[in-house]
């Protein structure tokens, strides 16, 4: 796994990269601590994962301006993965965070990158609408000052608008201060360090009205204590690896999708594709660094990996300096930490739930079709309703139902007619075999399990009438056939033979030679009705159309 040097560092660029490293240290700082808070652990894991994930990952990546940092939706599963019913809820978490790191490691060597094919776009446009969604109703507690009860995040938005006359005016005003200045500075020159500033400004807020009201709006001092250092190293504790394994996971699989966004959406150094399994493999060894340090769960970030590059990175070194800028925030000005308001977080985390909802990317999937908005709906449900690690698993599924779905029902079969002047046309096939006659079919699609019954659906019935024809399918062009297909070219091959015709096959790959062989299909037909296809196209259906006509003339179709 080669890294380039020149990605790493440049004296000619060191400045732009500095002032990059600078923006995203600090703007990393209050996203940080959101991410803890919506994760609902100690935000410090949030801080100390942007920290040490973000500059474990950047060794390894294959994209270069790649920001490995602590996501909503990784905070959501962990906020889902019932931490706190471990011994030791903290080092739980950085065993998940090691745990993670592990998975994501050997399936980027697995070359697990691959995986991302199979989840379609409704499954993804279900699952983000709803983890922005949960992102925005996990937040109004915060946000409101009213301790929520229920057993998921809609059953507390009922208990939270049912007990609305204990809501906190003092948190209500500190988190609005904030979204309202995150919205009016996002336009303005200010950009993404608005963040920063209106969380700064909801906090101090929140300060001044903690002197006057006596319900007080909750900062991040009463929650932890904020330290003046970086954490020590830990080790796993691996018997919580056992109940962990199906939330590290899913959020392994979510950090492979977010990971491939950023590749994709964010551009390399020399222009070319990012490694998608190197870039799993560097997302997986930021997780480990993350643990190892006290830190949650990482994955590839689009908005940091997008500020990170409007700021004017050039090279990995502006993802190390942001991370030195965050160590010196954390020595340098740990008491003012401290005063951070959570319902300024939270309306940080509301603005960040929202903008996650695409109303344009569902009217698209509701465009496509029914199965896909049926997809994308019972994702979006399953999203908000179960734990999320499950949730995620069962979005998998879904995805590749659909695609088995997919596959299946592009299967098409079509007659071809070979003309006197050799010429190759095509058409319908005739509903029935003709007797007395030459019938060739061509299949297009994916031949598999999942389309056997397509396929057989659309071979022409075999009648009593249809006695003394040859049928020639034709495989060109097929790599693999299975089982289910070869029970329905059995089928099919004993209804010809019961009406006195005869199946004939033209095979291009060895491979389904062998499974025709496996199936038992060779014995039924015989070898003489196998024809092997070369590298002249046509050349071998003509052959086996000319011997086809040969026996007809003979009257041994039969």
């Amino acid at each position: 796994m080669r890294i380039d040097p020149r990605t790493w560092f440049s004296r000619k660029t060191f400045g732009k990269d500095a002032v990059a490293g600078l923006v995203l240290g600090i703007e990393a700082v209050p996203d940080g601590l959101a991410a803890g808070l919506l994760a609902g652990v100690n935000p410090l894991a949030g801080l100390y994962a942007f920290l040490f994930g973000m500059m474990g990952a950047a060794c390894a990546t294959s994209s270069v301006f790649m920001a490995v940092q602590a996501t909503g939706a990784m905070a959501l599963v962990v906020s889902d993965a019932d931490l706190g019913s471990a011994p030791d809820p903290d080092r739980a978490l950085y065993t998940l965070a090691m745990l993670t790191g592990i998975i994501m490691v050997i399936a980027g060597l697995l070359r697990g990158g691959r995986l991302v094919s199979f989840v379609p776009t409704a499954v993804m446009t279900g699952f983000i609408t709803a983890i922005g969604m949960n992102i925005v109703l996990g937040q109004l507690s915060n946000f409101t000052g009213y301790p929520s009860e229920g057993a998921n995040r809609l059953l507390k938005t009922v208990d939270l608008v049912v007990h609305i006359g204990q809501w906190s005016i003092a948190s209500l005003v500190a988190g609005s201060i904030t979204i309202l200045l995150i919205i009016v500075l996002r336009s303005t020159p200010v950009g993404s360090l608005g963040l920063v500033i209106a969380v700064v400004v909801g906090s101090v807020c929140a300060v001044l009205l903690n002197l006057w009201v006596p319900d007080p709006v909750v900062l991040l001092r009463d929650i932890v204590d904020v330290p003046r250092g970086l954490p020590a190293p830990v080790l796993p504790n691996l018997a919580d690896v056992p109940y962990l394994i199906v939330p590290a996971v899913s959020l392994a699989f979510i950090g492979l999708i977010q990971g491939a966004a950023v590749s994709a959406g964010i551009p390399t150094k020399d222009g070319r594709p990012a490694n998608l399994n190197r870039d799993f493999i560097g997302q997986g060894v930021g997780n480990i660094v993350s643990g190892l340090f006290r830190g949650m769960p990482v994955g590839g970030s689009m908005s940091g990996s997008s500020l990170v590059v409007q700021a004017g990175a050039k090279s990995r070194m502006a993802l190390f300096v942001a991370g030195v800028v965050m160590a010196l925030v954390i020595f340098l000005a740990a008491d003012i930490v401290a005063f951070v308001a959570m319902p300024a977080l939270a309306g940080l985390l509301i603005v960040i739930g929202f903008g996650a909802i695409k109303p344009s990317r569902v009217y698209s999937v509701v465009k496509s079709g029914p199965l896909p908005t049926a997809i994308m709906a019972v994702t979006f449900g399953l999203t908000l309703l179960v734990p999320l690690q499950y949730a995620v698993l069962a979005g998998v599924g879904l995805g590749i139902i659909l695609f088995v779905a997919q596959q299946s029902n592009h299967v098409r079969v079509r007659a071809i007619h070979v003309e006197d002047d050799g010429r190759l046309r095509e058409s319908d096939p005739p509903p029935v075999v003709p007797a007395g006659d030459v019938l060739v079919l061509q299949p297009y699609g994916s031949l598999f399990f999942g389309s056997a019954p397509i396929f057989e659906k659309q071979l022409p019935e075999v009648s009593r009438q249809s006695s003394g024809a040859v049928v020639i399918v034709r495989l060109r062009g097929t790599d693999e056939i299975g089982l289910s297909l070869v029970d329905v070219l059995r089928r099919f091959a004993h209804k010809l033979r019961d009406a006195e015709s005869s199946l004939k096959l033209v095979v291009t790959e060895q491979r389904v030679i062998d499974q025709l062989d496996a199936g038992g299909l060779l014995d039924d037909i015989g070898e003489r009705n196998l024809y092997r296809s070369t590298e002249w196209v046509g050349a071998t259906v003509r052959r086996a159309y000319a011997d086809a006509r040969d026996e007809i003339a003979r009257g041994n179709g039969a």
